[in-house]
């Protein structure tokens, strides 16, 4: 599944156009490479994500083209989230 869409359908991100966003400007990585939109993604990988001053580091354990909301945080597993220092 594409790094996007992942990102929508596990509800990290609210929308699949800012999380495309974030992936144009170099703000998402996948196990610590820039990924572009398209990046797949698998379980077992690691997606970092940065957020204005925030980062939210989260490692895949399921991929689901549908899930319903309350089932979506099964999806990942969150490693290590803060804000990120100047």
């Amino acid at each position: 599944m594409r790094v996007d869409k992942y990102l929508k359908v596990s509800r990290i991100l609210k929308r699949r156009t800012i999380s495309k966003e974030l992936a144009d400007n170099d703000r998402i990585l996948v196990n610590g490479k820039v990924a572009k939109p398209s990046k797949e993604v698998n379980p077992g990988d690691t997606i970092t994500v940065l957020y204005g001053n925030r980062f939210m580091t989260v490692k895949v354990n399921a991929v689901a083209n549908q899930i319903k909301k309350n089932e979506a945080n099964a999806m990942y597993e969150v490693i290590e989230e803060g804000i990120r220092n100047a």
